[in-house]
């Protein structure tokens, strides 16, 4: 029962990724994950108007941070 759990998470995951960032708007809340591993969360502050680039206010104490497609991250709504 494990590894289905696990499989309908992935699922879920999945169906809630951003492919588009330009669809992000200022104040949204989302995640930051690399490898099915979250890395930060917090509000959208801005999206480039290419799409590529996002910068991400965290949820907790700590500066803006700066994310790229590029770099092989996946945003997901919080």
């Amino acid at each position: 029962m494990k590894a289905r759990g696990t499989i309908v998470s992935r699922r879920r995951a999945s169906a809630a990724t951003v492919s588009d960032w330009r669809r992000l708007k200022a104040g949204d809340r989302v995640e930051i994950l690399k490898h099915a591993q979250v890395l930060a969360a917090g509000e959208v502050e801005e999206v480039s108007g290419s799409g590529h680039v996002l910068w991400l206010v965290p949820a907790g104490p700590s500066e803006t941070h700066l994310f790229s497609k590029s770099d092989g991250v996946q945003v997901r709504r919080g």
